[in-house]
């Protein structure tokens, strides 16, 4: 039997496609999710990461937005409506997951943002250096993971700054504008993770959000990625590598015609997989494998009858741990429909099924 490895050691194996002790597991139950667990045996005073090992992260992340007022504007039992730093206003859901809905944006054409532009500039006082001094040297000490958090591209400023309409129709019109955004994005993230990387705050991996699907299939055509997005992520990666990162992309939705562009452009794993996309979890394993590592691919929908979790818990994991390269995860994440021993199943299954042994 392998010995007991740190969630560092074990995560680091997987991204560099070694045998780990056991397959490492994450999760992301929604806050409604949660609050049921509780209400059926999860203790009030346990969280559910502690309560069910889930591998630990640390994560740094910086603010690189151009620092909008941020304020609530009105609150109820079952949603909040704020003002963003990103100049977006939105209603934010209590009872239930998911995205928020927008109900106005501030950046809406080339000199909205260039206005926006100019309020986003690298500066010290982007880095929450009271948490990194508090918490690193004991994240590191409890063998954590340490992660570097990006927020820049195609989703995180079109779907969360722009608009999803207007900036789908931009990716098309206005490609140079688009490419702008996202670039002038990831240049003052990375600035800020540069600052504290020279501090000493270095990370092992470097995580980033970019939707580029949906149910059906891409949101743009892979000429418009290649074209607009995918210059913005190979520069990420080229300074990721340069400093001996790995690159965590998450890409929701179904983005298999992608995925070679992925490898492509340097990513080392890529999440979450989503099977009611009608991502292939076991044909991306057999095609990317040796080149990319996965966490995800698990249909969360059979979660919710017991009689369907350990055919999709235990199918999916015998064969996506095969050779290392595989993080245990929902396929995205988890709603309230799953109980709380439907739960503890799936985690049962995943203990006695993700050894290496």
């Amino acid at each position: 039997m392998a010995a007991e490895m740190t969630s560092r050691e074990r995560l680091l194996a997987v991204f560099e496609h070694r045998t780990p002790d056991r397959v490492p597991v994450r999760e992301s139950p929604w806050g409604a999710t949660v609050a049921r667990w509780r209400r059926e045996g999860l203790p009030a005073d346990v969280a559910p990461a502690d309560y069910f090992g889930w591998d630990r992260i640390f994560g740094i992340g910086v603010d690189n937005s151009p620092r909008y007022p941020a304020r609530v504007i009105e609150e109820t039992e079952e949603y909040k409506i704020v003002t963003t730093s990103w100049g977006t206003k939105r209603k934010d859901w209590k009872t239930h997951g998911g995205v928020p809905e927008f109900l106005d944006f501030t950046i809406v054409d080339r000199d909205t943002w260039a206005a926006a532009k100019e309020r986003m500039t690298p500066s010290p006082d982007r880095v929450n250096w009271d948490k990194l001094a508090t918490d690193y040297a004991a994240a590191q000490k409890a063998g954590s993971l340490l992660m570097g958090h990006g927020w820049f591209g195609y989703d995180a400023m079109i779907n969360f700054v722009v608009g999803t309409e207007r900036g789908l129709m931009a990716m098309v019109t206005d490609p140079d504008w688009c490419r702008e955004m996202f670039s002038h994005q990831l240049e003052v993230n990375l600035a800020l993770l540069e600052m504290a990387w020279d501090r000493g705050y270095k990370f092992d991996v470097f995580h980033f959000c970019d939707d580029l699907g949906y149910r059906n299939g891409l949101l743009f055509s892979p000429a418009t990625y290649r074209r607009v997005s995918k210059p913005v992520h190979t520069r990420a990666a080229q300074w990721c590598h340069d400093r001996g990162v790995k690159v965590f992309m998450h890409s929701c939705g179904n983005v298999t015609d992608l995925v070679g562009e992925f490898v492509d452009y340097g990513a080392d794993a890529l999440e979450p997989l989503e099977q009611k996309a009608g991502m292939d979890a076991l044909a991306l394993k057999k095609k990317f494998g040796d080149k990319l590592a996965f966490m995800g691919g698990v249909d969360v929908r059979k979660w919710v009858d017991a009689a369907d979790i350990e055919a999709e818990v235990v199918t999916k994991l015998e064969a996506l741990k095969q050779g290392s390269g595989y993080i245990f995860h929902s396929d995205h994440s988890v709603p309230e429909d799953v109980s709380f021993a439907n739960y503890c199943r799936v985690m049962e299954l995943v203990r006695q099924h993700g050894r290496y042994d």
